[in-house]
């Protein structure tokens, strides 16, 4: 609603994909036999120390960088005391009033302008063990017979990035956090996906009337495993505290879960404040106190930021296209297929399309490019076929562009009529000016022809017939 304004702050976590865990020297690798990556550190046997993993320290700096933060000259490890299964200790080791990074902004393009969404810090921690929840409609604690504890995931490096409450939309929160992945994959410091963990995000948020400037309660929305169920899962809590400070009820502050199938949020637990923690500096580890010349020399090393590239390429294929392109890394493959000779628009077509998620061979990018500007001469299922092949093998362009469509009007006349006379009610439909009708016919063509017709020609061939 127009007179009611989103606040939404954003807590991100990040597993850093370094080669062992966080304190202890267990190997760090996604999936595997539950249970078999452990150690008396990351179980909390009596006597066992932490040893802090260097290379966690110099990748959270590099990312606390890359968010235009403040390096701490001293951070200091606290114990974040809280009982749960996933949490042998009875404590998280993790940073508090001294974190490492802090005080950064992250620019977030927008078709109607820039935006810029504060960091208040990015801090080092360790994860907590994965908690398994058996039974119940959700696969969540709510519901569930009983949980079961793998401890693998238990002593993963893990950097919380926390965001200013300076996001004003679920659209707006959604770029951010794909700009803030892509970053992340570009530094080298994580895989963050969503799907397996190492990539997780929750959303702090409250409403208030515009022209208001305190903040009124809010709520935490957790456990979204999509950039798209973030999205919704902001929309709908905005909804529902619109509707209760409207009816005249308040707020309560409390931890949600978003329920993608009817599109509502339910009620998980009181939302924890950091008194409950009590956090008190961690004494089997000493201060962290980042060299100067180590800071410096990766600030040197930082390249230009995903977010920074969106505008250099909106001038080419349009906002939409070039936010598609940065967020999902796509745009790589599509710089390429320029470099080769393909216009913008074709080469971001086809990075985000045919070649989506995949990068060819570096030496089969000339081919691709020949077999592109000359798609219409060759059969559909030799076009896709040349990009599959093309991220596993060399391929031959001349060879690919020797499979030719069938063009020939006299050839496929004959079948043209047979498909429309016994297709008469969709005829109809198209007369009766359903245009789409006739993406219909084309597919039943290109099925009699195992793809092997030309398009253009069928399309050309169609419209003649179905509009005389």
């Amino acid at each position: 609603m127009p007179e009611w304004e989103p606040v939404i702050g954003l807590e991100i976590h990040v597993q850093l994909k370094t080669r062992t865990k966080m304190f202890c020297r267990c190997e760090n690798v996604f999936g595997g036999e539950p249970n078999t990556r452990t150690c008396p550190v990351c179980l909390a046997h009596p006597g066992a120390l932490p040893v802090p993993n260097e290379r966690a320290v110099d990748w959270t700096i590099k990312l606390g960088l890359a968010l235009g933060c403040d390096i701490a000259n001293r951070a200091v490890f606290h114990r974040k005391n809280y009982f749960y299964p996933d949490n042998p200790k009875g404590y998280q080791i993790s940073q508090y009033d001294e974190p490492l990074c802090t005080d950064g902004a992250m620019i977030v393009p927008g078709s109607d302008g820039d935006s810029e969404v504060g960091i208040i810090r990015a801090h080092l921690e360790e994860d907590a063990a994965k908690t398994i929840h058996v039974g119940g409609a959700t696969g969540r604690i709510v519901g569930a017979a009983h949980s079961n504890i793998d401890f693998n995931r238990g002593g993963t490096p893990l950097v919380e990035i926390v965001t200013q409450p300076d996001i004003r939309s679920a659209e707006e929160a959604k770029r951010f956090l794909q700009l803030l992945r892509q970053t992340i994959v570009e530094l080298g410091i994580s895989d963050a996906e969503m799907e397996k963990g190492t990539l997780r995000a929750d959303a702090n948020v409250s409403v208030r009337k515009r022209g208001e400037t305190g903040f009124r309660t809010r709520t935490e929305l957790k456990n979204m495993n999509s950039f798209n169920h973030i999205a919704r899962g902001i929309d709908a809590e905005i909804r529902r505290q619109i509707e209760v400070w409207e009816s005249g009820g308040e707020v309560v502050q409390q931890t949600l879960d978003y329920e993608v199938k009817s599109d509502t949020v339910t009620v998980r637990r009181r939302k924890e404040e950091a008194d409950d923690y009590r956090y008190f500096p961690e004494p089997d580890l000493v201060p962290i106190e980042p060299p100067r010349d180590l800071v410096e020399r990766v600030r040197a090393d930082l390249l230009e930021l995903p977010g920074e590239r969106i505008h250099e390429l909106t001038g080419e294929v349009g906002f939409e296209s070039a936010l598609e392109l940065v967020a999902t890394g796509n745009e790589r493959t599509a710089r390429s297929l320029v470099e080769h000779g393909l216009d913008w628009p074709t080469a971001a077509n086809v990075a985000m399309n045919q070649l989506a998620g995949q990068e060819p061979l570096a030496e089969n990018f000339p081919a691709l490019v020949a077999i592109i500007k000359q798609r219409d001469r060759i059969t559909r299922e030799a076009y896709h076929a040349s990009f599959a092949s093309s991220v596993v093998t060399a391929i031959d362009s001349d060879e690919v562009l020797a499979q030719t469509a069938i063009a020939d009007t006299s050839e496929l006349e004959p079948l043209v009529d047979r498909i429309l006379a016994a297709n008469t009610a969709q005829v109809e439909s198209y007369r009766g000016g359903k245009q789409g009708v006739l993406g219909y016919f084309v597919g039943q063509v290109m099925k009699e022809t195992q793809g092997k017709a030309d398009p253009k020609v069928v399309n050309d061939l169609l419209r003649k017939k179905l509009d005389a």
